[in-house]
């Protein structure tokens, strides 16, 4: 297994999907050791850092790649396995930007209001215990949450010659922000391009379902991440397996396309793997299926459905590929 390892230089980070030159190439089958930068750029360190003051909108969400795989051609279907994530810095960041956020009107659902409070919560990292600590910062609690460490950003260029900022979700990947993407996932992703030319980024040392006031605990991430290529069969919208579920990622607007974008590749991809009629596939996805919100927050909305393996007959989506790149994770050190 070919390793390689890479930390961008901040003069190499990438801002889009699309339109980047990759920084490597990559053989499929390899090991990747990469580190990424916050979604803020590491301009917020202090709760005294306002967001208005520090942060530049042009260089945020920096994504480390692209990545070239050799062989892969639009059509083809690239297999990220993520082997182990990592917080790579003491203290994770969340903040409230003006008219960003689930709860806030916005420059697409505009009010008469003035803008909620700005502020900025810098959670410290207790690696021996795994936690990270909340503190108010407008009152005195204070709590230690579990690290659940994911990506929020995971994606490849899209197709047409487009080029996307790294802030959006779109079928390509993209700034997805689902909590499933996390450890012992793999993510399919339909490659458009040649080389595909996928890249990481956005760490967060945890995250709820929603991505609410629009930012995580964003953190600087040593990410693991086996590379595959599958030819052909390439799938419309992500998807995404676990030894536990099949997930499918849809993203738009309104969040009611989002999830039928991702009901309707549910119900391909059962169809496919159950040889079952549309029609019967749809009324049995109806009864088992689970559509957490992805994020609420992003210029495109996102919401992940997914099924349990266990309600159903035993099925190997692309050939086994999840269970062959979990298998190869456990040799990994």
């Amino acid at each position: 297994m070919e390793e390689i390892i890479f930390r961008p230089e901040r003069h190499e980070y990438v801002y889009t999907f699309g339109g980047a030159q990759p920084v490597r190439k990559v053989k499929p089958g390899s090991l990747l050791r990469l580190w990424s930068e916050d979604a803020f750029n590491a301009a917020l360190q202090s709760p005294t850092d306002m967001p208005s003051q520090k942060l530049d909108i042009r260089y945020v969400n920096p994504q480390t790649g692209p990545f070239y795989v050799e062989g892969a051609e639009p059509g083809d279907t690239l297999a990220l396995h993520i082997v182990d994530l990592t917080p790579a810095r003491s203290f994770g960041a969340s903040t409230t930007i003006p008219f960003f956020g689930g709860l806030s009107s916005t420059d697409r659902t505009a009010m008469l209001q003035q803008a909620l409070p700005e502020a900025t919560w810098i959670y410290e990292v207790d690696t021996e215990k795994q936690m990270v600590g909340f503190q108010a910062q407008f009152g005195e609690f204070e709590v230690a949450l579990p690290i659940e460490t994911m990506l929020g950003t995971v994606g490849v260029a899209p197709g047409a010659s487009e080029v996307r900022t790294s802030l959006v979700p779109e079928r390509f990947g993209g700034n997805m922000d689902t909590p499933e993407m996390k450890v012992g996932t793999t993510a399919f992703l339909g490659v458009n391009v040649e080389g595909a030319m996928f890249s990481i980024g956005d760490g967060h040392y945890r995250q709820g379902e929603g991505e609410a006031c629009g930012t995580a605990v964003e953190g600087a991430m040593d990410s693991v991440i086996l590379v595959e290529l599958i030819k052909g069969n390439a799938p419309l919208w992500p998807r995404l397996e676990n030894d536990d579920y099949w997930m499918v990622v849809g993203s738009s607007r309104p969040m009611e396309d989002s999830w039928r974008i991702a009901q309707l590749e549910m119900v391909n991809w059962f169809s496919e793997m159950f040889s079952l009629d549309h029609m019967d596939s749809y009324q049995l996805l109806t009864q088992i299926s689970l559509a957490p919100i992805a994020n609420v927050v992003d210029a495109n909305y996102s919401v992940c459905v997914k099924v349990k393996k266990s309600l159903m007959p035993e099925r190997h989506a692309f050939g086994g590929m999840h269970a062959r790149l979990r298998d190869l994770a456990k040799t990994v050190k």
